[in-house]
């Protein structure tokens, strides 16, 4: 579709992985052995043949600049529309909301060829099909359309999430701000589909009033004077709003038929490719119910596990129910159970690191143990 433009909102990231963002944004945090929560997003503009992709960056993003090089992974590296990486023009600091950032950027959207936009956040794991999302939008004749989802995940102990109210015609009714929903109740995605010229309006009308965020004060504040549209996402998603959900939203991958929903049906996941050997497995190795990528040396015990590529793990080691990612060494006779180890940490001879289900431990990046 080349009159769309795909734009990935990274300005207003919650702070809901605080050890795994300490050096990376949250959108470029590693899931699932070999992905990180970008390339859904990315994957789902690239089903529904958008050709060109803005990212809008803000804290610690040069992992995602990285991540996306060029963008040939997901065919972005074009001479017409392409990928698009929009860091903020004045210090992080001094960035008080995605507005600015919009607004710093507006001639970015003045020159693009696109007359519509769907804006959505970059670290949902989600399958979302645009293509169904952008022809709901032009059908229904909306001035904006929102993607919503009932809530379906695990009990909300901090309020992250926004909800819609939707009445019977699929009208938003009003935007309710940071909630803790329920199970059914309609939390927005924070996904957005709005014509170029309307979006340029937006962001001009709120940056003259000071206000900085486009979801309160370009969005709900317009509740009433807008047609504003619900779009219903029942395809495959997974909430995520703690360490210990995203510790339970990797262990799901392990079930056969969550791993083929997401990865296997209707379109493929793409991610940065990384040509590195199999693992290799030595003679005394037991891997059971477990992802492993590419790359890794085990020698080890691993059961019910998230092994992400270059992991060594030494004789006698034994990973249970946790995630490893990239390049961590576990040591002989090491043991690792209900742990979130993040990419370089180093687990010495005969440690042993113990969490649980629902306050997974969690090592930072490098840490020594």
């Amino acid at each position: 579709m080349t009159n769309v433009l795909g734009v990935i909102n990274l300005i207003n990231e919650k702070p809901i992985l605080k050890e795994l963002t300490l050096h990376r944004c949250l959108a470029s945090v590693p899931f699932g052995g070999r992905y990180r929560f970008i390339d859904f997003v990315l994957s789902n503009f690239i089903h529904a043949e958008i050709s060109q992709v803005a990212v809008f960056t803000k804290d610690n993003g040069r992992s995602v600049l990285d991540h996306l090089g060029s963008g040939k992974e997901w065919d972005l590296d074009r001479h017409n529309g392409g990928l698009f990486i929009l860091p903020p023009v004045s210090d992080d600091a001094k960035l008080r909301g995605d507005i600015q950032g919009f607004y710093d950027h507006r001639e970015f959207f003045e020159r693009t060829s696109a007359d519509l936009v769907i804006i959505s956040p970059g670290h949902q794991v989600s399958k979302l099909d645009v293509a169904a999302l952008l022809e709901f939008h032009e059908k229904t004749q909306a001035d904006i359309t929102i993607v919503y989802r009932e809530y379906d995940g695990d009990p909300i102990q901090k309020p992250n999430y926004h909800q819609v109210t939707v009445d019977k015609k699929g009208n938003i009714l009003d935007i309710d701000m940071f909630t803790a929903p329920q199970k059914g109740d309609c939390v927005c995605l924070e996904t957005y589909v709005l014509p170029k010229s309307l979006l340029m309006d937006l962001i001009q009308t709120c940056y003259e009033n000071g206000e900085v965020d486009f979801l309160k004060d370009a969005i709900k504040a317009n509740v009433h004077k807008y047609n504003i549209k619900a779009f219903n996402h029942k395809g495959n998603m997974i909430f995520i709003h703690s360490m210990n959900s995203f510790h339970a939203a990797n262990m799901a991958l392990l079930n056969p038929d969550t791993i083929r929903a997401f990865f296997y049906e209707d379109w493929e996941v793409y991610t940065k490719i990384k040509h590195e050997p199999p693992t290799k497995y030595g003679q005394a190795a037991r891997v059971t119910n477990s992802f492993i990528a590419n790359g890794c040396d085990i020698e080890g015990t691993v059961e019910n596990s998230i092994i992400f590529r270059g992991v060594k793990i030494k004789k006698g080691a034994v990973v249970k129910n946790s995630i490893v990612m990239q390049k961590t060494e576990v040591e002989d006779d090491a043991v690792l159970e209900n742990v979130i180890a993040d990419k370089q940490v180093a687990v010495t001879q005969h440690k042993v690191v113990v969490g649980t289900p629902s306050h997974p431990k969690v090592l930072r990046k490098k840490e020594i143990i």
